[in-house]
Formats: structure tokens, C-alpha cells, sequence
């Protein structure tokens, strides 16, 4: 009968390097669409022009933006089934 073997290798399991193509990186337009909204409301400071025309409209924009950030959270955090 063969002995067991009881040497155990302990082997640390580094963390993903990050790839230029990652999917998270789609998400970096949500920023951009906030600061063009941004930039609307102070142009409608400065030059006084109404807004409340779109009002219905820019709420239905930040709900329709906040189910995409969800749903690009879930994609982009989604385990990747061509794990090498």
C-alpha cells in the first residue's frame, strides 16, 4: 500500500488583470449622458429659457438610465464563460 500523499502546495489565486475590452468600460457613457444633462440645466440658468415643457420627459430619461445602469451592472459583473 502506497503511502498518502500530505505535502500540500498552497497556490494563491491572483486576481484578473484588467483588459482593455472589458465590459464595464461600456458603462463610461452614463457619466457623459449625466454632464450633458448637467450642461442643459446650467444653460437654462444662464439663459433663462424654459424647461418645464421637458420635465416629463427628463424623468422618464433618469428612469430609462437607471434600469440601463442596472442592467449594464449585472452584464458587465456577469462571470465570462470563456475563462481560460
Amino acid at each position: 500500500m502506497d503511502p498518502l500523499d500530505t505535502d500540500i502546495v498552497y497556490t494563491g489565486r491572483e486576481p484578473r488583470t484588467s483588459k482593455p475590452g472589458s465590459r464595464l468600460n461600456v458603462m463610461l457613457i452614463l457619466p457623459i449622458i449625466g454632464f450633458l444633462i448637467v450642461l442643459l440645466f446650467i444653460a437654462a440658468a444662464v439663459f433663462q429659457f424654459d424647461l418645464s415643457g421637458m420635465v416629463d420627459s427628463l424623468v422618464g430619461l433618469l428612469l430609462f438610465l437607471f434600469i440601463v445602469t442596472i442592467i449594464l451592472l449585472f452584464w458587465g459583473l456577469a462571470p465570462r464563460s470563456n475563462n481560460p
